[in-house]
């Protein structure tokens, strides 16, 4: 199980079952020789034995070799239940030997409910129970005392076994949602450091735009026009100045095309028509692109394209869809993306609300990136009647992203 801040207390249970276990196994033993008993060596044996059974057991549970005593999987549940069946065995030994080895079963409790839960553990609970009462009542004779005493144990290490499960469920639950929350905040810092990224890269670019490439343009015009106007060998002067203009323009472009985003470079239009065209020749489904050229900014580009790149992942890989379309356009203050198949559909609150899933992890990071920018985010879909996912932003068409 995950470290979390109940694993002390889980370390806590184990070294007391082990440290009672041991203890009473040392008091039986002790206790047979004390008492001069006939059979004090055999019940040294069967103690040390079963000592050593259940250690070995327990350290190869903690090597990760032996019967998991945190939860055991389906690999190593045969292991888990012979490791038990032969303590049982050796304690049924123990107890036929000398009563003191009687009070052992409890302990056992604790094992039987852990590793075998449900009705197995129960009916295994219930049985020993009875074998106990039987040998106490041959060795001390049979009474109300030696009859309640071990159902009141049993009792009450079924509701501490219970309150343990309980215990571990929610600690597991506790570790699946801070793992849940570590990785969405990574993803966010992700998201915002890209983001942060591409503005200043769309910044940088649109500045040398304005200043270095606007002005070596204009040299070069300035420089054009004076070699006409003026006589040898001075205009050979102005053609290599020119030139020299012209080459140091062709190389700011070119830096201004390395800072602007890959795929948005020509603008998020063009892009989606190629992310559309290339997933219509991977998987072979019919994608139709109706984009609208828009002026937007870099971190608004960024974030449609994610959410366009998601929901046409989901509708190829999930929604067994025959048609997609994909739509951009901009009306008044809105600028609005769809995507809509046709496929299978599913409950979409069911899959917002398993905050687990894969597919539900990815719908939120689709709400995240447009609740960042402000905009919205809608998803509507029934039952073998396909999906429409619709992210909208907010969109000032007056401020308009220089190119």
């Amino acid at each position: 199980m995950p470290h979390s801040t109940l694993a002390p207390v889980f370390t806590g249970l184990r070294v007391g079952l082990h440290t009672l276990l041991i203890g009473l196994t040392a008091f039986a033993v002790v206790r047979a020789f004390v008492v001069a008993s006939p059979v004090a060596i055999c019940t040294l044996v069967v103690g040390i034995a079963f000592v050593a059974v259940h250690l070995t057991g327990a350290w190869a549970a903690r090597s990760g070799t032996g019967p998991d005593l945190a939860r055991p999987a389906a690999s190593r549940r045969g292991v888990a239940i012979s490791w038990v069946a032969v303590l049982t065995v050796l304690w049924a030994v123990l107890s036929w030997l000398t009563p003191e080895g009687t009070y052992l079963v409890f302990p056992l409790f604790f094992l039987f409910l852990h590793l075998m839960p449900g009705v197995g553990g129960l009916l295994t609970v219930l049985a020993t129970t009875t074998f106990a009462i039987f040998t106490l009542g041959l060795h001390l004779g049979f009474s109300i005392g030696g009859v309640i005493g071990p159902l009141i144990g049993a009792g009450v290490a079924l509701l501490i076994g219970l309150a343990h499960r309980a215990l571990t469920k929610e600690a597991e639950e506790r570790d699946r949602l801070l793992a849940e929350l570590v990785r969405t905040r990574q993803q966010l810092a992700d998201t915002e450091r890209e983001q942060g990224a591409l503005a200043e890269r769309a910044r940088l670019a649109r500045e040398i735009h304005d200043t270095v490439a606007q002005g070596l343009s204009s040299i070069q015009m300035l420089l054009r026009a004076a070699e006409r106007d003026t006589p040898e060998p001075g205009a050979g002067y102005l053609a290599l100045a020119r030139e020299t203009a012209a080459d140091s323009l062709a190389d700011t472009r070119q830096i201004i095309g390395e800072l602007t985003p890959t795929r948005l470079g020509d603008g998020l239009a063009a892009a989606l028509r190629r992310l559309g065209q290339e997933q219509a020749n991977r998987t072979s489904v019919p994608i139709e692109v109706t984009a609208d050229d828009l002026d937007l900014p870099m971190a608004a580009q960024t974030a449609l394209l994610r959410i366009a790149q998601g929901a046409l992942s989901n509708a190829t890989r999930h929604a067994a869809a025959t048609q997609i379309t994909i739509g951009l356009s901009a009306a008044e203050a809105t600028v609005t993306l769809t995507v809509r198949d046709d496929g299978r559909g599913f409950d979409v609150a069911t899959a917002v609300a398993d905050s687990h899933g894969t597919d539900s992890f990815g719908l939120q990071a689709m709400r995240e990136r447009v609740e960042q920018l402000d905009g919205t985010l809608e998803i509507t879909s029934t039952a073998g009647r396909g999906t429409t996912v619709e992210a909208r932003l907010p969109h000032d068409p007056g401020s308009r992203t220089p190119t």
